[in-house]
């Protein structure tokens, strides 16, 4: 069964940075196509970042240069490194396949002064 925790979530400042990490049981890292999805309060949950089993990253237009989304297949652990964080990064983020199967809990990610 897909099991996913991600974690490193936190109240930060604008400007700040944080990185997010996803634990992923099996071999999940290595078989799929891995993603980052965030919600934000009373929003859709939006897909921000994806890396192939390749290697290949991809980031939705309003994350870029500020989003990094890697894989340590090692660990099967997925990382998001977020810098130069927005008051609108504020969401609930998570980690799944892509397309997405069984949602973890996510980490909340609050972007206040």
């Amino acid at each position: 069964q897909l099991q996913l925790v991600e974690s490193g979530g936190g109240l930060v400042q604008p400007g700040g940075s944080l990185r997010l990490s996803c634990a992923a049981s099996g071999s999940i890292l290595t078989f799929y196509t891995m993603g980052w999805y965030r919600q934000a309060p009373g929003g859709q949950r939006e897909l921000v970042a994806t890396i192939t089993t390749g290697g290949d990253t991809n980031y939705a237009d309003h994350v870029k240069g500020r989003f990094t989304i890697s894989r340590d297949n090692a660990k099967t652990t997925l990382i998001l490194q977020i810098d130069s964080l927005k008051l609108e990064d504020t969401a609930a983020y998570y980690c799944n396949i892509v397309p997405p199967g069984f949602w973890g809990q996510g980490t909340q990610v609050t972007v206040s002064s």
